[in-house]
């Protein structure tokens, strides 16, 4: 016998064009099976949220900011805000795992440069999440993630999903507070959102929960002043004259000057661009500015990193630290270069290496400073020098092409990496945006895959974001074509978000590149162990699961279907494309000893020019 009780007097039995929490909360009858507690017709109240009260303020604030679209997972402890951002017209986007949520308004930030949110509830969503915080973290991204508690009364009782959260994400955030008095909400969610955007201080992620009972409350009418709804522009920092000058003087000085860009560059094209005409200065982008200056430029050199770092003689920094993606900035690998390091948030202004010159300011503003204090000033530059590496660098690249397109299959018959990224990138329009996910594939697409927008791990080296950064990335840019390319390993971890992708209609192209295998691992351990262990996958059919969710899937296995394949895909969005790959081919991570983790670099040949050159010292 089924028995049933209706929900009266909530916000939750209306009609609601979300269908997020559709099974869930907003149907006004539920069916119990079975429960001889409960008299055949037996009702029950639930408090309501009204529009005076906290979770209201909550929509109204985020709204105000621009908020159009917030990632998120449903549960109790957050439903009066769900409920509320509904009622606001905020689209939420809700996804199978909290850590998508945040992966997801990571993304939106980054392509949109506009604050993203991430709702998740309690307890285990809030553990769930951290990984994606950890990677905002890491990566300085702009995200706001809101979540709930239980309501004050049974804090510290042992209620539902009852944690002190602000103990875990405090590290890993720029701002966490629990806020429990109402009329203080407001004050809280402007702070927060400054914080994230770094308006004063470093960006990245911001976290602010609030009990279910403040979120049920009313907000007095006297504390929702006008100026915080208000959107609030960052304001820029010019640079001292003195730095700028220095700066100036040691630049146009230089014989073999190299400009590298990171993150604080961002917006800063225009004066970069400008700089490198100006000087004839070399120029490396990373995954953090990609798609800054053309690869058409003649400064681009990207295909002689290794080689330009240990030439250069001054070493410019725009807004990007010397982590162990660029060898910590050592003298083994960087020789007797000196640096000057340009950022407007000291973690990129001095991490490592100090400068000989240090301007703290908008990188923008201090390009145009140093361009306006050169004047007519001839700089040093050895052209020559520029011309060559340039040079070297095309034939490298066009070479790159080539050996990609006429990339043999391995001895298994299936074909290589590089075969599915050299077609791909044939049938990619020039703005497409390009997620790459991995650790060994990752390896062959940032480099075989060039994109003027471009996402991927990070330095995290946060595999997985493949999936949800996409789908961010679809809904964000719905005229642009958007392409997710990852490993099968990488894909596994947040494969469930294809039925999110399918829900909401995220125009997204995932080709997963599948070889069975955490390559670069099986690699290390052959080499290094002798033997394989724990590190073999299958060849798992990810179309199949693609179509069992209604999203167009293919499986791939020629390199001759390809072509047809991918036209078909990308009239049929969203879509996946299973293609089998060789496990045999082997990366360049795979071979520069990034997996079995060197004592002293990232990479094995630099790692042995560290300790040469200490060993020397």
């Amino acid at each position: 016998m089924r028995y049933y009780f209706r929900t009266l007097n909530s916000e939750f039995t209306r009609e609601s064009p979300n269908t997020a929490c559709a099974g869930k909360s907003e149907y006004s009858y539920l069916a119990l099976w079975q429960n001889p507690y409960l008299s055949p017709v037996q009702t029950m109240t639930t408090p309501q949220v009204s529009p005076a009260s906290a979770a209201a303020l909550i929509a109204k604030f985020l709204k105000a900011r621009g908020v159009s679209r917030v990632f998120a997972l449903c549960g109790g402890h957050i439903m009066p805000i769900w409920m509320r951002l509904d009622a606001e017209g905020i689209q939420i986007v809700d996804v199978r795992d909290e850590r998508a949520a945040v992966y997801m308004a990571h993304a939106h930030s980054e392509l949109t440069g506009q604050i993203g949110v991430a709702l998740v509830t309690a307890g285990p969503g809030v553990t769930n999440a951290m990984t994606g915080i950890a990677n905002a973290h890491t990566a300085r991204a702009s995200v706001l993630i809101l979540s709930g508690t239980p309501p004050q009364a049974q804090e510290n009782r042992g209620a539902l999903q009852d944690m002190s959260h602000i103990e875990f994400v405090k590290p890993l955030t720029r701002y966490a507070r629990t806020v429990r008095n109402p009329d203080l909400v407001l004050q809280e969610l402007d702070e927060a959102v400054s914080r994230a955007l770094g308006h004063g201080s470093e960006p990245g992620p911001a976290y602010l929960d609030f009990p279910v009972d403040t979120l049920r409350a009313r907000v007095s009418p006297a504390v929702q002043l006008p100026e915080f709804f208000q959107p609030h522009a960052k304001q820029k920092i010019r640079p001292e004259q003195a730095a700028a000058q220095q700066a100036m003087d040691i630049l146009w000085n230089a014989k073999r000057p190299l400009i590298i860009s990171g993150r604080g560059a961002r917006g800063a094209n225009d004066a970069l661009i400008k700089l490198l005409d100006r000087t004839g200065a070399l120029y490396l982008d990373t995954g953090e500015s990609r798609g800054l200056v053309p690869e058409s430029h003649p400064a681009v050199v990207a295909a002689m990193r290794g080689s330009v770092m240990s030439q250069a003689d001054v070493v410019v920094t725009l807004g990007r630290k010397l982590d162990f993606q660029l060898a910590y900035g050592s003298p083994a690998v960087f020789g007797d270069a000196k640096f000057i390091r340009i950022a407007d948030c000291a973690s990129e202004l001095r991490d490592n290496r100090r400068g000989a010159a240090e301007v703290f300011a908008n990188v923008s503003c201090a390009l145009e400073s140093i361009l306006e204090l050169a004047r007519e000033r001839t700089p040093q530059t050895d052209r020559e020098w520029a011309s060559q590496v340039r040079k070297q660098h095309e034939q490298r690249a066009d070479k790159l092409i080539t050996s990609m397109q006429q990339a043999p299959a391995g001895s298994d018959g299936l074909m290589h990496p590089n075969k599915l990224l050299a077609t791909l990138r044939n049938a990619l329009p020039e703005d497409a945006v390009v997620v790459a996910d991995g650790g060994d594939f990752l390896s062959f697409a940032r480099v075989g895959l060039p994109a003027a927008t471009y996402l991927d791990p990070g330095s995290l080296g946060c595999i997985g974001v493949g999936t949800p950064f996409g789908i961010a990335a679809s809904l964000a840019l719905p005229d642009r074509t958007v392409v997710v390319a990852t490993g099968d390993g990488a894909f596994g971890f947040n494969a469930m978000e294809i039925d999110t992708a399918v829900r909401h209609k995220a125009p997204v192209l995932i080709v997963v590149a599948n070889n069975g295998s955490w390559a670069i691992e099986v690699r290390d351990q052959l080499e290094t162990h002798g033997k394989v262990v724990g590190t073999q996958l299958q060849f798992s059919d990810h179309a199949a699961m693609a179509r069992a969710f209604g999203m167009h899937g293919e499986r791939v296995t020629k390199a001759e279907d390809l072509p047809a394949a991918i036209a078909r895909a990308l009239a049929n969005r969203p879509a996946l494309l299973d293609v089998l790959v060789t496990p045999e081919a082997a990366s360049s991570d795979g071979k520069t000893g990034l997996a079995w983790v060197p004592d002293l670099q990232a990479l094995g040949a630099w790692d042995t020019a560290e300790k040469a050159w200490r060993e020397k010292s």
